[in-house]
């Protein structure tokens, strides 16, 4: 694996911080490139809103481990300046929605509590390559998968929830165009690492294990449960 030939892509430090920035590149770019392989059926969403209650604790949980998560990469990814600031802005975004969750969380007399997640998490990271370097550019795209899906379904509930709970398809739509920018900034540190060629092919593979992820069975309603998923524990 090869580092990355040419320059940092332009302005990603501050697109992690700015949400009026956020676009892609171009129709050809990396980041269009890079794309979920199945789209979330109509009747997932159906399914997932008489376990709102639940999603909506496993959300804090999501934003807490999605903080962590940022915040290990912050300290194995060196020094440089543009990464350091971009993952920064994401573990601090994180934890503004894990406080905003809790928020919502009380306001509906609901407890933060355990909960048993989903498989999906651990069946994409079973995948990731065991050894250096590959490994350090299979975690970043991971973390960009796990972004794209919680885009996808977060949107998709926020928008069926709209004139049904109004507080909670707001919750959810504030919070979608910060998981499009993480997306595609883990895309653009994996491309610092190796090619973009390389990333691609790599974010391919990933792609099809998050594909057949989330087309499995899940026997409990979560953000990421397979398309098959039914109870509510």
């Amino acid at each position: 694996m090869s580092p990355r030939s040419g320059t940092r892509p332009v302005d990603t430090a501050t697109i992690a911080c700015d949400p009026a920035r956020v676009e892609l590149e171009a129709e050809n770019s990396l980041h269009a490139r890079c794309r979920l392989l199945v789209s979330t059926p109509a009747a997932w969403v159906a399914a997932a809103i008489p376990s709102l209650s639940t999603l909506l604790v496993e959300q804090a949980h999501l934003e807490k481990k999605a903080a962590a998560a940022a915040m290990r990469f912050l300290f194995s990814h060196g020094t440089e300046p543009w990464i350091q600031r971009a993952l920064s802005c994401i573990a601090r975004e994180e934890l503004v929605h894990f406080e905003r969750t809790l928020r919502l969380l009380d306001q509906r007399g609901a407890s933060f509590t355990t909960l048993p997640p989903s498989r999906y998490a651990d069946r994409l990271k079973a995948a990731i390559a065991p050894t250096m370097p590959e490994r350090a550019v299979d975690e970043l795209l991971v973390a960009s998968l796990i972004e794209a899906r919680s885009h996808e379904r977060m949107e998709a509930l926020g928008l069926a929830l709209s004139g049904v709970d109004d507080a909670a398809s707001a919750f959810y739509l504030d919070l979608v165009e910060a998981e499009a920018r993480h997306r595609c900034l883990y895309l653009d540190i994996a491309a610092s690492l190796v090619d973009a060629n390389e990333v691609e092919r790599r974010f391919l593979r990933l792609a099809q294990v998050e594909r057949e992820a989330i087309l499995q069975r899940d026997e409990v309603m979560r953000l990421h449960s397979g398309h098959g998923s039914h109870d509510n524990a």
